[in-house]
Order: C-alpha cells, then structure tokens, then sequence
C-alpha cells in the first residue's frame, strides 16, 4: 500500500485522538486537536493509507527559528514500516521551509535509536522543571 504524507493536512479531532490514544496507549479524550493545532502550531504532517489516518507528528515553534517535535506516532499496523522516519523528515522540511533554524525534540529513553540514528536528531545538553 502507498502511504502519502501532507504537510498541514486535513484533520478532525476524532482520528487524530484515536490515532494517538493507540500509540500512546491510553483511553480516547476529548482534545480538541485542530484548535491546538491551528492556535499554536508551525504545521503538522499526516501520514495516510487508502485514505485512513496512520501517522501524525506536529510541528510546534516559537514564531521565529526553532521547531520542535511533538506527539509523532504511528499506527501499531504501520510502525516498523519507515512512516515515523518519513513524518518527521516531512516535519523538518516543512520548519525548514519557514526559515527554522534549529527542530528540537524531547523522547522517551527507547526512542533514542529511532530519533538519533533514523531521523538525524544529535543529542544535546538541555532542561527541563516538571510542572
């Protein structure tokens, strides 16, 4: 099957939640995804199959040169398939069409290969207070 990805593509907040409660592992919320999305968002990258929504990562920023990563995920029947690769280079390339200078991310210990070796992410120093 040909996975197609769009950058800014059409979404609704049920397939994005269900899409991310599979990968996330937790119960559907009512997150209203499109308004995050379109107040507070650079863009995103949707990653579809015949159609269905099986990939999503968004692109937060902060109105000047830095992007950041959030909330990649694949659907458990695409993962392993080389789409999570592709959503994120489709994110950098959308940052790096807004003149981004710099995509950063924040991941879970297991996510080091996927981030550093897959995607070209180099680690770095950084912070972080829990709120």
């Amino acid at each position: 099957m040909t996975i197609t990805y769009e950058w800014r593509g059409d979404v609704d907040n049920e397939s994005i939640e269900a899409l991310h409660s599979e990968g996330f592992d937790h119960p559907p919320l009512a997150t209203d995804w499109v308004a995050q999305l379109t107040r507070h968002s650079l863009g995103w990258v949707c990653a579809r199959e015949e159609g269905r929504l099986v990939g999503f990562v968004n692109v937060a920023w902060d109105g000047g040169v830095h992007a950041f990563i959030l909330d990649t995920v694949v659907a458990r029947a695409g993962q392993r398939r080389g789409i999570g690769t592709a959503l994120v280079a489709a994110a950098a390339e959308g940052a790096r069409a807004a003149e981004c200078e710099w995509l950063h991310v924040d991941f879970d210990d297991g996510l080091e290969s996927f981030y550093f070796d897959s995607c070209g992410f180099k680690p770095t120093k950084a912070g972080l207070i829990a709120l």
